[in-house]
C-alpha cells in the first residue's frame, strides 16, 4: 500500500495561498505528489517512538486503492504550492509535537 502523506505546514501554506490568490469557484489540490510505502511510515513511527507496531494484515477493503498521490500540477502553477517536508521529517515532528501537547513523556 502507498498513500501521499503531506505535512500540515505545507498544507496550510497551500490553503493560505488559495486564500490569498482568491481564485473564483477553483479547486486546487494539496499534497505531496509522491507516494509513500505505508510500512515505511510504519518504520519511521516506530523509529521515534522506541516500539515496535503490532501489526494485523488484512486484505484490501471495499473502496481501497492500493497506491494514492494528490495531482498538483495546478496548485504548483496557479499557487506557487511546493511541499518541503519530507516523510522522514514530518512523522517525526509530529510525533513530537503530539507527545508535548497530550504531555506524553518519550521513552
Amino acid at each position: 500500500m502507498k498513500r501521499d502523506f503531506t505535512y500540515i505546514q505545507d498544507i496550510i501554506k497551500g490553503t493560505r495561498s488559495a486564500i490569498e490568490n482568491n481564485y473564483f469557484c477553483e479547486v486546487f489540490n494539496l499534497g505531496n505528489h509522491k507516494s509513500e510505502k505505508l510500512m515505511n511510515m510504519i518504520n519511521i513511527i516506530e523509529e521515534t517512538i522506541g516500539k515496535k507496531a503490532e501489526i494485523s494484515y488484512q486484505p484490501m477493503q471495499k473502496g481501497d486503492v492500493p497506491r494514492t498521490f494528490a495531482d498538483i500540477d495546478t496548485s504548483i502553477d496557479k499557487l506557487g504550492y511546493s511541499p518541503t517536508t519530507n516523510i522522514s521529517i514530518g512523522i517525526p515532528k509530529f510525533i513530537h509535537w503530539f507527545m508535548k501537547y497530550y504531555n506524553i513523556k518519550e521513552s
